[in-house]
Protein backbone atom coordinates (compact mmCIF):
# COMPACT_ATOMS: atom_id res chain seq x y z
CA UNK A 1 0.00 0.00 0.00
CA UNK A 2 3.19 2.21 0.73
CA UNK A 3 4.27 2.07 -2.29
CA UNK A 4 0.95 2.75 -4.34
CA UNK A 5 1.21 5.80 -2.33
CA UNK A 6 5.06 6.45 -3.15
CA UNK A 7 4.02 5.96 -6.64
CA UNK A 8 1.47 8.02 -6.64
CA UNK A 9 3.40 11.01 -4.69
CA UNK A 10 5.76 10.54 -7.34
CA UNK A 11 3.59 10.75 -10.17
CA UNK A 12 2.23 13.71 -8.44
CA UNK A 13 5.30 15.93 -8.00
CA UNK A 14 6.69 14.83 -11.65
CA UNK A 15 2.87 16.71 -13.00
CA UNK A 16 3.13 19.52 -10.67
CA UNK A 17 6.87 20.22 -11.35
CA UNK A 18 6.01 19.79 -15.18
CA UNK A 19 3.18 22.20 -14.97
CA UNK A 20 5.32 24.98 -13.20
CA UNK A 21 8.10 24.53 -15.97
CA UNK A 22 5.24 25.14 -18.75
CA UNK A 23 3.95 28.47 -16.78
CA UNK A 24 7.64 29.69 -16.52
CA UNK A 25 8.56 29.25 -19.97
CA UNK A 26 4.99 30.78 -21.14
CA UNK A 27 5.47 33.78 -18.64
CA UNK A 28 9.00 33.95 -19.71
CA UNK A 29 7.97 33.97 -23.78
CA UNK A 30 4.90 36.47 -22.71
CA UNK A 31 7.80 38.89 -21.28
CA UNK A 32 9.86 38.06 -24.12
CA UNK A 33 7.53 38.78 -26.92
CA UNK A 34 6.17 42.58 -24.49
CA UNK A 35 9.92 43.31 -24.27
CA UNK A 36 9.99 43.31 -28.19
CA UNK A 37 7.06 44.79 -29.24
CA UNK A 38 7.61 47.59 -26.37
CA UNK A 39 11.03 48.57 -27.59
CA UNK A 40 9.59 51.54 -29.75
CA UNK A 41 12.62 53.99 -28.67
CA UNK A 42 10.54 56.60 -27.19
CA UNK A 43 8.55 59.47 -29.18
CA UNK A 44 9.26 61.05 -32.43
CA UNK A 45 10.83 64.02 -32.71
CA UNK A 46 9.22 66.99 -34.56
CA UNK A 47 12.00 66.11 -37.96
CA UNK A 48 12.52 62.21 -37.87
CA UNK A 49 13.64 60.10 -40.42
CA UNK A 50 12.17 56.93 -41.40
CA UNK A 51 14.51 54.10 -42.16
CA UNK A 52 14.36 51.30 -43.86
CA UNK A 53 16.46 48.11 -44.47
CA UNK A 54 16.15 46.26 -47.23
CA UNK A 55 17.91 42.99 -46.71
CA UNK A 56 15.39 40.05 -45.79
CA UNK A 57 12.63 38.72 -48.29
CA UNK A 58 9.84 40.38 -48.74
CA UNK A 59 6.33 38.60 -47.44
CA UNK A 60 3.04 38.76 -48.30
CA UNK A 61 1.17 39.27 -44.98
CA UNK A 62 2.56 40.11 -41.42
CA UNK A 63 0.66 39.16 -38.38
CA UNK A 64 -3.06 41.08 -37.51
CA UNK A 65 -2.33 40.71 -34.03
CA UNK A 66 0.92 42.68 -34.35
CA UNK A 67 2.68 39.29 -32.51
CA UNK A 68 5.71 39.28 -35.50
CA UNK A 69 7.69 37.35 -32.87
CA UNK A 70 10.46 34.09 -34.08
CA UNK A 71 10.37 31.20 -31.56
CA UNK A 72 12.90 29.51 -33.20
CA UNK A 73 15.22 32.57 -32.05
CA UNK A 74 13.45 34.15 -29.68
CA UNK A 75 13.56 37.35 -31.22
CA UNK A 76 11.45 39.90 -32.92
CA UNK A 77 10.38 39.36 -36.69
CA UNK A 78 12.42 42.35 -38.77
CA UNK A 79 11.06 40.87 -41.98
CA UNK A 80 8.89 43.79 -44.35
CA UNK A 81 5.36 42.63 -45.30
CA UNK A 82 3.25 43.85 -48.13
CA UNK A 83 -0.01 44.38 -46.57
CA UNK A 84 1.89 46.33 -43.34
CA UNK A 85 4.29 48.22 -45.46
CA UNK A 86 1.68 49.28 -47.45
CA UNK A 87 -0.41 51.20 -44.12
CA UNK A 88 2.73 52.48 -42.53
CA UNK A 89 4.09 54.16 -45.83
CA UNK A 90 0.47 55.91 -45.96
CA UNK A 91 0.64 56.60 -42.58
CA UNK A 92 3.76 58.11 -42.97
CA UNK A 93 2.88 60.15 -45.79
CA UNK A 94 0.29 62.61 -43.49
CA UNK A 95 2.53 61.59 -39.90
CA UNK A 96 4.09 65.49 -39.70
CA UNK A 97 6.91 64.44 -37.60
CA UNK A 98 8.29 62.17 -40.61
CA UNK A 99 10.18 64.40 -43.06
CA UNK A 100 11.99 61.68 -45.40
CA UNK A 101 12.66 58.20 -45.67
CA UNK A 102 16.52 56.72 -46.23
CA UNK A 103 16.80 53.29 -48.12
CA UNK A 104 18.74 51.37 -46.84
CA UNK A 105 19.65 48.29 -49.56
CA UNK A 106 21.30 45.17 -48.48
CA UNK A 107 20.68 42.57 -50.88
CA UNK A 108 16.57 42.44 -51.30
CA UNK A 109 15.18 39.43 -53.07
CA UNK A 110 11.66 38.62 -54.32
CA UNK A 111 9.51 37.78 -57.19
CA UNK A 112 9.32 40.55 -60.30
CA UNK A 113 5.65 41.33 -58.68
CA UNK A 114 6.31 41.84 -54.86
CA UNK A 115 9.40 44.13 -56.22
CA UNK A 116 6.60 46.02 -57.80
CA UNK A 117 4.19 46.43 -55.58
CA UNK A 118 7.10 47.95 -52.64
CA UNK A 119 8.38 50.33 -55.54
CA UNK A 120 4.89 51.65 -56.18
CA UNK A 121 4.61 52.22 -52.36
CA UNK A 122 7.71 54.22 -52.55
CA UNK A 123 6.60 56.10 -55.70
CA UNK A 124 3.80 57.08 -53.41
CA UNK A 125 5.77 58.36 -50.75
CA UNK A 126 7.60 60.21 -52.87
CA UNK A 127 5.25 61.62 -55.03
CA UNK A 128 3.43 63.00 -51.35
CA UNK A 129 5.95 65.44 -51.21
CA UNK A 130 8.42 63.67 -48.78
CA UNK A 131 11.66 62.72 -49.92
CA UNK A 132 13.96 59.96 -50.06
CA UNK A 133 17.34 58.60 -50.27
CA UNK A 134 18.64 54.66 -51.15
CA UNK A 135 21.93 54.17 -50.32
CA UNK A 136 23.74 50.41 -50.40
CA UNK A 137 27.42 49.24 -49.93
CA UNK A 138 26.47 47.16 -53.17
CA UNK A 139 23.77 47.02 -55.20
CA UNK A 140 21.88 43.86 -56.41
CA UNK A 141 19.72 43.97 -59.77
CA UNK A 142 16.36 43.90 -57.04
CA UNK A 143 18.33 46.53 -54.52
CA UNK A 144 18.48 48.82 -58.16
CA UNK A 145 15.31 48.55 -59.45
CA UNK A 146 13.60 49.83 -56.05
CA UNK A 147 16.14 52.05 -54.86
CA UNK A 148 15.64 53.86 -58.71
CA UNK A 149 12.59 55.58 -57.34
CA UNK A 150 14.11 57.39 -54.78
CA UNK A 151 14.68 60.93 -55.49
CA UNK A 152 18.54 60.47 -54.84
CA UNK A 153 20.63 57.08 -55.11
CA UNK A 154 23.67 56.72 -53.24
CA UNK A 155 26.24 53.59 -53.20
CA UNK A 156 29.42 52.66 -51.21
CA UNK A 157 32.64 54.00 -53.47
CA UNK A 158 34.20 50.67 -53.66
CA UNK A 159 30.93 48.81 -53.93
CA UNK A 160 29.73 46.47 -56.73
CA UNK A 161 26.31 47.00 -58.88
CA UNK A 162 25.17 44.05 -60.21
CA UNK A 163 23.26 44.82 -63.07
CA UNK A 164 23.24 42.08 -65.81
CA UNK A 165 19.92 41.39 -66.95
CA UNK A 166 17.81 38.40 -65.84
CA UNK A 167 18.71 34.68 -65.64
CA UNK A 168 16.34 32.03 -65.49
CA UNK A 169 17.70 28.50 -64.63
CA UNK A 170 16.29 24.90 -64.44
CA UNK A 171 17.39 22.03 -62.91
CA UNK A 172 16.61 18.17 -64.70
CA UNK A 173 16.34 14.88 -62.87
CA UNK A 174 16.41 12.85 -65.60
CA UNK A 175 19.77 11.64 -65.50
CA UNK A 176 20.01 10.92 -61.97
CA UNK A 177 17.15 9.35 -61.84
CA UNK A 178 17.86 7.25 -64.80
CA UNK A 179 21.22 5.73 -62.78
CA UNK A 180 19.05 5.46 -59.80
CA UNK A 181 16.20 3.74 -62.16
CA UNK A 182 13.40 5.74 -61.07
CA UNK A 183 10.94 5.92 -63.27
CA UNK A 184 8.73 9.06 -63.45
CA UNK A 185 5.15 8.22 -64.94
CA UNK A 186 4.06 11.59 -66.06
CA UNK A 187 0.96 11.78 -68.10
CA UNK A 188 -0.08 15.71 -69.51
CA UNK A 189 -3.00 14.98 -71.56
CA UNK A 190 -3.23 16.57 -74.62
CA UNK A 191 -1.56 19.45 -76.15
CA UNK A 192 0.22 20.41 -72.82
CA UNK A 193 3.59 21.19 -74.96
CA UNK A 194 3.70 24.31 -72.47
CA UNK A 195 2.90 22.93 -68.88
CA UNK A 196 6.58 22.23 -68.20
CA UNK A 197 6.76 21.47 -64.82
CA UNK A 198 6.96 17.67 -65.72
CA UNK A 199 10.14 18.31 -67.97
CA UNK A 200 12.89 18.09 -65.04
CA UNK A 201 11.66 14.65 -64.37
CA UNK A 202 11.31 13.58 -68.41
CA UNK A 203 14.03 15.96 -70.18
CA UNK A 204 17.35 16.81 -69.36
CA UNK A 205 17.18 20.22 -71.00
CA UNK A 206 14.35 22.80 -72.02
CA UNK A 207 11.98 21.72 -74.35
CA UNK A 208 11.55 24.35 -77.21
CA UNK A 209 7.80 25.44 -76.39
CA UNK A 210 9.16 25.90 -72.69
CA UNK A 211 12.58 27.91 -73.98
CA UNK A 212 9.99 30.02 -76.05
CA UNK A 213 7.67 30.82 -73.17
CA UNK A 214 10.44 31.59 -70.80
CA UNK A 215 12.37 33.80 -73.37
CA UNK A 216 9.54 35.72 -74.11
CA UNK A 217 8.54 35.93 -70.09
CA UNK A 218 12.12 37.24 -69.44
CA UNK A 219 12.49 39.61 -71.92
CA UNK A 220 8.92 41.21 -70.97
CA UNK A 221 9.66 41.37 -67.29
CA UNK A 222 13.27 42.75 -67.66
CA UNK A 223 11.46 45.66 -70.57
CA UNK A 224 9.01 46.47 -67.60
CA UNK A 225 11.96 46.64 -65.18
CA UNK A 226 14.13 49.09 -67.50
CA UNK A 227 11.60 51.18 -68.47
CA UNK A 228 10.30 52.25 -64.73
CA UNK A 229 14.01 52.73 -64.01
CA UNK A 230 14.72 54.85 -67.61
CA UNK A 231 11.56 56.77 -66.41
CA UNK A 232 12.78 57.57 -62.77
CA UNK A 233 16.12 58.48 -63.75
CA UNK A 234 15.73 60.27 -66.71
CA UNK A 235 18.27 57.96 -68.63
CA UNK A 236 17.40 56.09 -71.78
CA UNK A 237 16.88 52.03 -71.70
CA UNK A 238 18.96 51.70 -74.53
CA UNK A 239 21.94 52.99 -71.48
CA UNK A 240 20.36 50.69 -69.35
CA UNK A 241 20.34 47.67 -71.03
CA UNK A 242 24.14 48.37 -72.91
CA UNK A 243 25.26 48.54 -69.50
CA UNK A 244 23.94 44.98 -68.83
CA UNK A 245 25.47 43.57 -71.99
CA UNK A 246 28.85 44.64 -71.26
CA UNK A 247 28.71 44.60 -66.92
CA UNK A 248 30.01 48.09 -67.28
CA UNK A 249 28.01 48.93 -63.83
CA UNK A 250 30.65 46.44 -61.96
CA UNK A 251 31.70 49.51 -61.78
CA UNK A 252 30.41 52.14 -60.02
CA UNK A 253 32.05 55.08 -61.81
CA UNK A 254 30.47 53.89 -65.24
CA UNK A 255 26.89 53.80 -63.82
CA UNK A 256 28.06 58.00 -61.84
CA UNK A 257 28.80 58.38 -65.59
CA UNK A 258 25.17 57.47 -67.37
CA UNK A 259 23.18 58.92 -64.74
CA UNK A 260 22.29 55.64 -63.02
CA UNK A 261 23.58 56.97 -59.55
CA UNK A 262 24.11 60.01 -57.85
CA UNK A 263 26.93 59.86 -56.27
CA UNK A 264 29.34 57.64 -54.37
CA UNK A 265 29.52 58.17 -50.37
CA UNK A 266 30.46 56.43 -47.44
CA UNK A 267 28.08 56.31 -44.97
CA UNK A 268 28.83 59.31 -42.93
CA UNK A 269 28.53 61.41 -45.82
CA UNK A 270 24.78 60.48 -46.82
CA UNK A 271 24.26 60.88 -42.93
CA UNK A 272 25.67 64.42 -43.44
CA UNK A 273 23.66 64.46 -46.77
CA UNK A 274 20.50 63.69 -44.66
CA UNK A 275 20.82 65.92 -41.60
CA UNK A 276 21.68 68.91 -44.34
CA UNK A 277 18.04 67.92 -45.72
CA UNK A 278 16.41 68.32 -42.12
CA UNK A 279 18.50 71.40 -41.43
CA UNK A 280 20.96 69.68 -38.37
CA UNK A 281 24.57 70.26 -38.52
CA UNK A 282 27.01 67.99 -40.05
CA UNK A 283 27.27 66.68 -36.20
CA UNK A 284 24.18 66.28 -35.18
CA UNK A 285 22.68 63.08 -34.41
CA UNK A 286 20.33 62.22 -36.91
CA UNK A 287 16.63 61.29 -35.68
CA UNK A 288 16.16 58.21 -37.22
CA UNK A 289 13.11 55.51 -36.33
CA UNK A 290 13.52 52.34 -37.49
CA UNK A 291 10.78 51.03 -39.06
CA UNK A 292 10.41 48.23 -37.60
CA UNK A 293 9.85 50.73 -34.41
CA UNK A 294 7.85 52.51 -36.52
CA UNK A 295 5.41 49.52 -37.26
CA UNK A 296 4.85 48.88 -33.74
CA UNK A 297 3.91 52.80 -33.00
CA UNK A 298 0.83 52.38 -35.45
CA UNK A 299 -0.33 49.27 -34.78
CA UNK A 300 -3.80 48.86 -34.69
CA UNK A 301 -4.79 45.04 -33.76
CA UNK A 302 -7.60 43.88 -36.52
CA UNK A 303 -11.27 44.32 -34.55
CA UNK A 304 -13.61 42.21 -35.41
CA UNK A 305 -15.64 44.84 -36.75
CA UNK A 306 -19.01 43.15 -35.52
CA UNK A 307 -21.49 46.23 -36.09
CA UNK A 308 -19.32 47.39 -38.93
CA UNK A 309 -19.44 47.20 -43.06
CA UNK A 310 -15.52 46.05 -44.22
CA UNK A 311 -14.16 44.51 -47.41
CA UNK A 312 -12.97 40.74 -46.44
CA UNK A 313 -9.50 40.65 -48.13
CA UNK A 314 -8.85 36.62 -48.15
CA UNK A 315 -5.28 35.99 -48.58
CA UNK A 316 -4.04 32.45 -50.10
CA UNK A 317 -0.42 32.48 -50.25
CA UNK A 318 2.16 29.87 -51.41
CA UNK A 319 1.28 26.43 -53.04
CA UNK A 320 -2.09 24.44 -52.91
CA UNK A 321 -2.45 21.13 -51.20
CA UNK A 322 -5.82 20.10 -49.65
CA UNK A 323 -6.20 19.94 -45.86
CA UNK A 324 -5.91 22.71 -43.52
CA UNK A 325 -2.47 24.39 -44.56
CA UNK A 326 -0.79 27.00 -42.95
CA UNK A 327 0.04 30.78 -43.30
CA UNK A 328 2.75 30.01 -46.29
CA UNK A 329 0.47 26.58 -47.92
CA UNK A 330 -2.95 27.28 -49.08
CA UNK A 331 -5.21 24.15 -47.68
CA UNK A 332 -8.24 24.01 -49.36
CA UNK A 333 -10.09 23.30 -46.29
CA UNK A 334 -8.54 26.41 -44.10
CA UNK A 335 -9.13 29.15 -47.32
CA UNK A 336 -12.61 27.81 -48.46
CA UNK A 337 -13.62 28.01 -44.92
CA UNK A 338 -12.10 31.72 -44.95
CA UNK A 339 -14.45 32.60 -48.03
CA UNK A 340 -17.26 30.83 -46.50
CA UNK A 341 -17.01 32.82 -43.75
CA UNK A 342 -16.43 36.47 -45.66
CA UNK A 343 -19.34 35.57 -48.20
CA UNK A 344 -21.68 34.25 -44.27
CA UNK A 345 -21.02 37.45 -43.21
CA UNK A 346 -23.48 40.27 -43.51
CA UNK A 347 -21.40 43.20 -43.15
CA UNK A 348 -18.95 42.05 -45.18
CA UNK A 349 -19.83 43.61 -48.69
CA UNK A 350 -17.06 42.69 -50.84
CA UNK A 351 -14.63 40.40 -51.00
CA UNK A 352 -11.08 40.87 -52.31
CA UNK A 353 -9.36 36.85 -52.92
CA UNK A 354 -5.23 38.34 -52.67
CA UNK A 355 -4.10 34.91 -54.61
CA UNK A 356 -0.06 34.50 -54.69
CA UNK A 357 0.27 30.99 -55.81
CA UNK A 358 2.28 28.91 -58.15
CA UNK A 359 -0.34 26.43 -57.97
CA UNK A 360 -0.37 22.57 -56.74
CA UNK A 361 -3.28 20.38 -56.09
CA UNK A 362 -5.98 19.65 -58.80
CA UNK A 363 -8.32 18.77 -56.39
CA UNK A 364 -7.47 21.69 -53.59
CA UNK A 365 -7.75 23.90 -56.37
CA UNK A 366 -11.42 22.96 -57.44
CA UNK A 367 -12.81 22.76 -53.65
CA UNK A 368 -11.68 26.76 -53.46
CA UNK A 369 -12.96 27.63 -56.62
CA UNK A 370 -16.30 26.01 -55.24
CA UNK A 371 -16.86 28.36 -52.83
CA UNK A 372 -15.83 31.58 -55.41
CA UNK A 373 -18.71 30.82 -57.10
CA UNK A 374 -20.59 30.26 -54.47
CA UNK A 375 -19.73 34.13 -53.56
CA UNK A 376 -20.73 35.39 -56.94
CA UNK A 377 -23.88 33.30 -56.70
CA UNK A 378 -24.73 35.08 -53.33
CA UNK A 379 -24.42 38.52 -55.38
CA UNK A 380 -21.27 40.07 -53.43
CA UNK A 381 -19.02 41.76 -55.47
CA UNK A 382 -16.28 39.52 -55.66
CA UNK A 383 -12.37 40.58 -56.69
CA UNK A 384 -9.17 38.91 -57.39
CA UNK A 385 -5.72 40.74 -56.82
CA UNK A 386 -2.53 38.44 -58.23
CA UNK A 387 0.64 38.64 -56.27
CA UNK A 388 3.62 37.28 -57.46
CA UNK A 389 2.12 34.21 -59.05
CA UNK A 390 -1.34 33.47 -59.72
CA UNK A 391 -0.75 30.16 -62.07
CA UNK A 392 -2.06 26.82 -63.01
CA UNK A 393 -4.22 26.67 -59.63
CA UNK A 394 -3.60 29.84 -58.82
CA UNK A 395 -5.49 30.62 -61.70
CA UNK A 396 -8.27 28.24 -61.21
CA UNK A 397 -9.06 29.58 -58.14
CA UNK A 398 -8.96 33.20 -59.36
CA UNK A 399 -11.57 32.61 -62.39
CA UNK A 400 -14.27 33.31 -61.11
CA UNK A 401 -13.75 36.65 -59.90
CA UNK A 402 -16.29 39.95 -61.23
CA UNK A 403 -12.60 41.79 -61.75
CA UNK A 404 -9.16 40.56 -62.05
CA UNK A 405 -6.13 42.67 -61.04
CA UNK A 406 -2.38 41.97 -61.78
CA UNK A 407 0.62 43.40 -61.34
CA UNK A 408 2.80 44.00 -65.25
CA UNK A 409 5.56 41.48 -63.69
CA UNK A 410 2.74 38.99 -62.18
CA UNK A 411 3.09 35.29 -63.77
CA UNK A 412 -0.12 34.00 -64.67
CA UNK A 413 -2.23 31.49 -66.74
CA UNK A 414 -0.52 28.16 -66.89
CA UNK A 415 -3.79 26.82 -67.29
CA UNK A 416 -3.16 23.15 -67.65
CA UNK A 417 -2.66 19.60 -65.42
CA UNK A 418 -0.13 16.95 -65.55
CA UNK A 419 -0.10 14.01 -63.17
CA UNK A 420 2.82 12.16 -61.92
CA UNK A 421 3.73 9.12 -60.21
CA UNK A 422 7.14 7.37 -59.30
CA UNK A 423 7.85 4.19 -60.32
CA UNK A 424 10.28 2.65 -57.48
CA UNK A 425 10.31 -1.16 -58.48
CA UNK A 426 14.05 -1.33 -60.25
CA UNK A 427 15.49 1.11 -58.29
CA UNK A 428 14.45 -0.68 -55.20
CA UNK A 429 15.87 -4.16 -56.87
CA UNK A 430 18.91 -3.41 -58.34
CA UNK A 431 20.53 -0.83 -56.46
CA UNK A 432 19.40 -2.07 -52.63
CA UNK A 433 18.04 -5.47 -53.31
CA UNK A 434 14.60 -5.12 -52.14
CA UNK A 435 12.00 -6.95 -53.31
CA UNK A 436 8.05 -6.41 -53.19
CA UNK A 437 5.52 -9.24 -53.42
CA UNK A 438 1.93 -8.61 -53.31
CA UNK A 439 -1.44 -10.08 -53.33
CA UNK A 440 -4.49 -8.61 -54.32
CA UNK A 441 -8.59 -8.99 -55.02
CA UNK A 442 -8.60 -7.35 -58.31
CA UNK A 443 -6.07 -6.96 -61.01
CA UNK A 444 -5.81 -3.32 -60.27
CA UNK A 445 -6.32 -3.38 -56.66
CA UNK A 446 -2.76 -2.14 -56.44
CA UNK A 447 -3.24 1.32 -58.96
CA UNK A 448 -1.36 4.39 -57.95
CA UNK A 449 1.42 2.00 -56.34
CA UNK A 450 5.01 3.45 -56.29
CA UNK A 451 6.58 0.36 -55.83
CA UNK A 452 4.95 -1.28 -60.10
CA UNK A 453 4.72 0.33 -63.14
CA UNK A 454 1.63 1.32 -64.70
CA UNK A 455 0.06 -1.02 -67.48
CA UNK A 456 -1.41 0.47 -70.55
CA UNK A 457 -5.16 0.37 -68.85
CA UNK A 458 -3.92 2.40 -66.00
CA UNK A 459 -1.79 4.37 -68.22
CA UNK A 460 -4.95 4.78 -70.17
CA UNK A 461 -6.87 5.68 -67.05
CA UNK A 462 -4.81 8.09 -65.46
CA UNK A 463 -4.80 9.97 -69.54
CA UNK A 464 -8.25 9.81 -69.41
CA UNK A 465 -8.87 11.57 -65.87
CA UNK A 466 -6.09 14.39 -66.86
CA UNK A 467 -7.68 15.14 -70.07
CA UNK A 468 -11.12 15.38 -67.88
CA UNK A 469 -9.87 17.85 -65.29
CA UNK A 470 -8.30 20.28 -67.72
CA UNK A 471 -11.38 20.16 -69.95
CA UNK A 472 -12.87 21.05 -66.16
CA UNK A 473 -10.15 23.83 -66.01
CA UNK A 474 -10.95 24.94 -69.42
CA UNK A 475 -15.31 25.14 -68.68
CA UNK A 476 -14.44 27.22 -65.63
CA UNK A 477 -12.19 30.13 -67.56
CA UNK A 478 -14.39 30.10 -69.91
CA UNK A 479 -17.46 30.63 -67.45
CA UNK A 480 -15.66 33.14 -65.46
CA UNK A 481 -13.65 35.10 -68.31
CA UNK A 482 -17.25 35.00 -70.42
CA UNK A 483 -14.56 33.30 -73.18
CA UNK A 484 -15.27 30.11 -75.63
CA UNK A 485 -13.91 26.81 -74.85
CA UNK A 486 -11.95 27.51 -77.68
CA UNK A 487 -10.55 30.89 -77.29
CA UNK A 488 -9.80 29.65 -73.50
CA UNK A 489 -7.70 26.58 -75.16
CA UNK A 490 -6.22 28.72 -77.56
CA UNK A 491 -4.37 31.00 -75.09
CA UNK A 492 -3.77 27.37 -72.32
CA UNK A 493 -2.19 24.15 -72.87
CA UNK A 494 0.03 25.23 -69.91
CA UNK A 495 1.71 28.45 -71.22
CA UNK A 496 2.44 31.31 -68.89
CA UNK A 497 2.08 34.66 -68.97
CA UNK A 498 2.90 38.03 -67.79
CA UNK A 499 0.11 40.22 -66.13
CA UNK A 500 1.02 42.73 -69.06
CA UNK A 501 0.33 40.06 -71.86
CA UNK A 502 -2.54 38.15 -69.96
CA UNK A 503 -4.74 41.45 -69.85
CA UNK A 504 -3.77 41.65 -73.82
CA UNK A 505 -5.42 38.54 -74.14
CA UNK A 506 -8.48 39.10 -71.42
CA UNK A 507 -7.41 36.51 -68.46
CA UNK A 508 -6.89 39.87 -66.70
CA UNK A 509 -9.13 43.15 -66.22
CA UNK A 510 -6.53 45.59 -64.76
CA UNK A 511 -2.93 46.29 -63.84
CA UNK A 512 -2.60 46.69 -60.18
CA UNK A 513 -1.68 45.68 -56.61
CA UNK A 514 -3.93 44.93 -53.89
CA UNK A 515 -4.58 48.71 -53.16
CA UNK A 516 -6.37 49.42 -56.70
CA UNK A 517 -8.13 46.07 -55.81
CA UNK A 518 -9.28 47.01 -52.76
CA UNK A 519 -10.62 50.71 -54.06
CA UNK A 520 -12.90 48.84 -57.14
CA UNK A 521 -14.08 46.40 -54.91
CA UNK A 522 -15.25 49.78 -52.27
CA UNK A 523 -16.40 51.39 -55.22
CA UNK A 524 -18.70 48.25 -56.43
CA UNK A 525 -19.86 47.71 -52.97
CA UNK A 526 -21.22 51.36 -52.72
CA UNK A 527 -18.42 51.96 -49.88
CA UNK A 528 -15.62 54.59 -49.55
CA UNK A 529 -12.33 54.79 -50.91
CA UNK A 530 -10.89 54.10 -47.32
CA UNK A 531 -13.63 51.23 -46.52
CA UNK A 532 -12.31 49.82 -43.59
CA UNK A 533 -10.85 46.24 -44.27
CA UNK A 534 -10.56 42.78 -42.56
CA UNK A 535 -8.48 40.17 -43.39
CA UNK A 536 -8.62 36.17 -43.46
CA UNK A 537 -7.91 33.76 -42.68
CA UNK A 538 -6.74 34.38 -39.16
CA UNK A 539 -2.67 33.74 -39.33
CA UNK A 540 -1.63 30.98 -36.88
CA UNK A 541 -1.53 31.20 -33.15
CA UNK A 542 2.64 32.01 -32.47
CA UNK A 543 1.87 29.36 -29.44
CA UNK A 544 0.70 26.98 -31.92
CA UNK A 545 3.25 27.23 -34.54
CA UNK A 546 6.20 26.96 -31.28
CA UNK A 547 4.45 23.92 -30.06
CA UNK A 548 3.63 21.91 -33.15
CA UNK A 549 6.08 23.20 -36.01
CA UNK A 550 9.29 23.88 -34.00
CA UNK A 551 10.80 20.28 -35.14
CA UNK A 552 9.45 21.18 -38.52
CA UNK A 553 11.14 24.10 -38.88
CA UNK A 554 13.79 23.23 -37.81
CA UNK A 555 14.33 20.69 -40.49
CA UNK A 556 13.48 23.38 -42.64
CA UNK A 557 16.17 25.50 -41.79
CA UNK A 558 18.69 22.69 -42.11
CA UNK A 559 17.85 21.97 -45.84
CA UNK A 560 17.59 25.67 -46.69
CA UNK A 561 21.63 25.62 -45.34
CA UNK A 562 21.99 22.43 -47.59
CA UNK A 563 20.00 23.55 -51.13
CA UNK A 564 20.79 27.28 -50.66
CA UNK A 565 19.58 28.80 -54.17
CA UNK A 566 18.14 25.91 -55.04
CA UNK A 567 16.04 25.40 -52.11
CA UNK A 568 13.20 26.47 -53.75
CA UNK A 569 13.12 23.46 -56.57
CA UNK A 570 13.89 21.24 -54.10
CA UNK A 571 10.44 22.08 -52.57
CA UNK A 572 8.54 21.52 -55.56
CA UNK A 573 10.53 18.23 -56.16
CA UNK A 574 9.90 17.17 -52.77
CA UNK A 575 5.84 18.10 -52.70
CA UNK A 576 5.28 16.01 -55.72
CA UNK A 577 7.14 13.35 -54.74
CA UNK A 578 5.68 12.82 -51.73
CA UNK A 579 1.99 13.31 -52.71
CA UNK A 580 2.08 11.35 -56.35
CA UNK A 581 -1.38 12.52 -57.69
CA UNK A 582 -2.67 15.21 -60.51
CA UNK A 583 -1.47 18.91 -60.54
CA UNK A 584 -2.46 22.28 -61.33
CA UNK A 585 1.12 24.17 -60.41
CA UNK A 586 3.63 26.57 -62.04
CA UNK A 587 6.99 24.86 -63.61
CA UNK A 588 9.60 27.53 -61.53
CA UNK A 589 9.77 29.82 -58.84
CA UNK A 590 11.50 33.13 -59.51
CA UNK A 591 13.61 35.41 -57.50
CA UNK A 592 15.24 38.83 -58.64
CA UNK A 593 18.45 39.32 -57.75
Amino acid sequence: MSFGKTILAAMIGTFLAFAAAVILFILLVIGLVASSMSDHGGALSEMSVLRITLNQPILERGNEEGLNFDFNTFSKKDNLYLDLLRKDLRKAMTDEHISGLLLEMGGVSGAPGTLKEVRDMLMEFKLSGKWVIAYGENLSQGDYYIASCANEVYMYPTGMMDWKGLNGESMFFKNMLDRLEIEAQVIRGRDNKFKSAVEPFIYDHLSEPNREQMTLLLGQIWNQMVGEIAQSRQISAEVLNQAAENLSFLTPKEAIKAKALDGLKYYDEVLAIVNEKIGKSLTEKTPFVQYADYREMNHEVNLDFEQEDYIAVVYAVGEIQQGKGSDDVIGSDRIAAALRKARLDEHAKAIVFRVNSPGGSALASDIIWRETELIKLAGKPFVVSMGDYAASGGYYISASADRIFANPQTITGSIGVFGIVPNLQSFLDHKLGITVDRVETHSHADYFSVLKPFDEMEMQKMNDMIIGIYDDFLSRVSKGRGMTIAQVDSIARGRVWTGTEAKKIGLVDELGGLAEAVKFAAQKAGMADDAKTKAFPKMVDPFTELLGGVAEAKQDILLKELAGEQYPAYKQLRSMVAKPGVYARLPFVWEVK
